[in-house]
């Protein structure tokens, strides 16, 4: 098994890219063993605030921003950074090569019931025209990372790495510290009957995720002829990290609960660094009306619908919405 210097050396990857990704991992070993920890760490349970997604924050929520804001401006390489937990983007070094955008504990809910939670991290090139605390700076279309992943703290801590060379998952080897690789091509088949989907929303959606679901649900007799079964965890690195595992369809769709915010998931924070790691493990990624990495953001906090996973079951999809 082969650590991660070694692997992305061989892809070719800029050496500051590199010690900037180890970075991010440092600080993700340590929320780590926090959430390892729990209660006895006295971490768990909420704080009296909100985000700026008006969102109640977890004390772990906070505790894994600024441990990940502390150690990505001290590599000296990232012109700034952009959380979900932050308000404005934070300017680091005006000469930094990088942007970093991150959801510091996606599925932070899940904390207080010892299940599935990790972060999200996406890479951006820095631009030289723009200052370093400059919001427009981040406002890339997906297309544009130059690395994206996530860290899934469950009964093993494991990480799911593209820069562009495909999606390689590797797993915390807790004896020496470092990750090591574990699977050198994750691969989601093109076909598959599993979907995960919060049903809970099933009457505020779209008549088109409705129908397809609808479909989905009719099974073998139904017009798609085979069973589908249902998973969901609440936390989007959980089933995405099934999707990668063994394919899958997971969406978030747009709905009318809340009219203020009909799409759920961040774009920076949550959907284009998920999109990415899915298209270089060749699946497919799509709002149902266009492909997410194509969107060119307006705000650092904008969101999106996503329906990612398997891509003929993508493709489906996204034909019930283009009837």
């Amino acid at each position: 098994m082969r650590r991660i210097s070694p692997v992305l050396q061989q892809d070719g990857v800029d050496s500051d890219l590199i010690s900037l990704i180890k970075t991010i991992l440092a600080a993700c070993r340590e929320i780590s063993f926090r959430v390892s920890q729990g209660e006895l760490a006295g971490v768990l349970g909420s704080t009296l605030g909100e985000n700026i997604q008006g969102e109640t924050q977890k004390k772990l929520d906070i505790i894994a921003n600024e441990l990940l804001k502390e150690v990505i401006l001290e590599t000296g390489v990232v012109k700034a950074i952009s959380s979900e937990e932050e308000d404005d983007t934070v300017a680091g070094n005006p000469n930094g090569k990088y942007l970093v955008t991150f959801d510091p504990l996606d599925g932070s809910s899940n904390t207080d019931i010892n299940s599935l939670i990790g972060t999200i991290f996406s890479v951006l090139p820095a631009q030289a025209d723009k200052a370093a605390d400059d919001a427009a700076q981040f406002l890339q279309p997906g297309t544009a990372q130059v690395a994206a992943g996530y860290v899934l703290y469950g009964p093993s801590t494991m990480l799911a790495l593209t820069t562009g060379k495909g999606t390689r998952i590797y797993t915390l080897d807790k004896t020496y510290g470092g990750f090591l690789l574990t699977e050198e091509q994750a691969a989601i088949p093109k076909y598959t009957a599993e979907f995960a989907i919060n049903m809970s929303n099933q009457r505020y959606w779209q008549p088109a995720m409705q129908a397809y679901i609808a479909d989905l649900l009719k099974g073998k007799e139904g017009p798609r002829g085979k069973n589908y079964n249902m998973r969901w965890i609440a936390a989007m690195v959980g089933d995405v990290h099934r999707v990668l595992c063994r394919g899958g369809i997971f969406a978030y769709p747009r709905d009318t609960k809340d009219a203020t915010k009909p799409d759920k998931l961040r774009l920076m924070y949550e959907a284009n660094p998920m999109s990415f790691l899915v298209e270089q493990a060749g699946g497919a990624s799509s709002t149902g009306y266009e492909r997410i990495m194509d969107i060119v953001p307006t705000d650092i906090h904008q969101r999106v619908a996503v329906i990612l996973g398997s891509k003929h079951e993508v493709d489906s999809c996204v034909a019930y919405h283009q009837r």
